[in-house]
């Protein structure tokens, strides 16, 4: 059975964005772990991040944002567009969907790039080659692939008793295995070593 790792994040979360470079490094390692994305679409528009949280990321993850970004911290966060963008792309064209999550999140994170509409993300979906409908860019409503992800997300969330995220699982036959990904994040490379670890068992 084949090997699967489920990563539960927001694009507009500083956690998540931390957390990515994890998931980078095991898909790099370990190719034959298929990667699953689900976006659990936190940011409604409401929610702000503060710099707390940037300097509490900076220090467990050696991450740096960018100055732009750091100058619209009190712009309410809304990733509505994106949980739809990546829903899509994960569905529709699974192969580019861990580099355009790479490509938002370095838009988002370092040059402020509130991505919340077409205009937004033209520039990177060209760049992956990717055509969306238009009703991805609809921030006021999820797509039916982004109302599918969220109802996964519960069902993991449910088996693995917390709501929690960002969240990495480790799927290996009938084991799913919460990865305590925190451990991590100034050594990425460690993950690697920790999966291999968890699937000698």
């Amino acid at each position: 059975m084949a090997t699967e790792l489920f990563f539960i994040y927001d694009t507009h979360c500083p956690w998540s964005y931390a957390t990515t470079a994890l998931v980078n490094e095991i898909t790099q390692a370990l190719p034959k772990v298929k990667v699953h994305l689900f976006h659990i679409a936190h940011y409604e528009g409401d929610s702000h991040v503060t710099k707390d949280i940037l300097e509490a990321v900076t220090a467990d993850s050696k991450l740096t944002f960018g100055e732009a970004y750091q100058q619209r911290l009190s712009h309410a966060k809304d990733s509505g567009v994106a949980a739809n963008l990546m829903a899509w792309t994960q569905n529709k064209a699974p192969h580019a969907a861990l580099a355009l999550l790479n490509s938002l999140q370095q838009a988002h994170f370092q040059q402020g790039n509130e991505l919340q509409s077409l205009d937004d993300v033209e520039d990177i979906i060209k760049t992956h080659k990717l055509s969306p409908p238009a009703k991805v860019f609809n921030r006021d409503k999820f797509i039916k692939e982004a109302e599918l992800g969220l109802h996964d997300i519960e069902e993991l969330q449910e088996i693995i008793g917390t709501s929690a995220f960002p969240a990495l699982l480790l799927a290996n036959d009938d084991n799913l295995v919460l990865l305590n990904h925190n451990l991590y994040l100034t050594k990425p490379k460690a993950i690697v070593e920790a999966i291999e670890l968890e699937l000698g068992k």
